[in-house]
């Protein structure tokens, strides 16, 4: 089972919201997931991305891997702090 960390869908028609969650990598997008790692809000000026790091580290450690997107807002989350 290859587990990945990536964005799924909340909100509502144009108003997006996103969840980082960490699923199987054949759960389809808004499917069942394992856990809810952290937040995405893109419409909020500047966006505003949550993520527990101490979740997002245990994760990592049991060779979750990160999408593109997902990797890049944590790197974003990371230079903010």
């Amino acid at each position: 089972m290859a587990v990945r960390i990536r964005l799924t869908r909340f909100g509502r028609k144009k108003k997006p919201f996103y969840r980082i969650i960490v699923a199987d990598s054949e759960a389809k997008r808004d499917g069942k997931f394992l856990d809810i790692v952290g937040t995405y809000d893109p419409l909020q000026d500047p966006a505003a991305i949550k993520i527990d790091n101490q979740k997002l580290e245990n994760w990592l450690g049991k060779g979750a891997l990160p999408t593109t997107t997902v990797m890049s807002l944590i790197k974003k989350a990371s230079v903010a702090e």
